[in-house]
């Protein structure tokens, strides 16, 4: 039977202290994207602006999503965080998409 990861975890932090990614929205700027860059091929029809709206990212480029965060494993990070900081109805309701939430 697999173990608990949340054991693991406790266990990996009586022996030292973890290192968390950093902040997806500054490495996503990085790459300078533009509205075509979120847009990609799912949204390509969306009626409104995506700019900004980095947590389509996910589905739109699912590979610098994954760059992004394999620069932060290989800088050291023990623990990476999804790149969901607005997926909530609210926020993606901004950008028609709030549809996408659960997703």
């Amino acid at each position: 039977m697999a173990s608990d990861p949340s054991d693991s975890l406790s266990n990996l932090l009586e022996d030292r202290i973890l290192i968390l990614d950093g902040a997806m929205g500054t490495m996503v700027h990085r790459y300078q994207p533009t509205e075509e860059t979120y847009r990609g091929e799912p949204f390509k029809s969306h009626p409104i602006d995506l700019k900004n709206a980095a947590d389509v990212l996910v589905i739109s480029q699912p590979e610098m999503v994954r760059e992004i965060h394999r620069q932060y494993l290989e800088a050291g990070s023990d623990i990476i965080e999804t790149n969901s900081f607005n997926s909530n109805i609210v926020s993606l309701r901004e950008f028609q998409l709030d549809h996408l939430t659960h997703e």
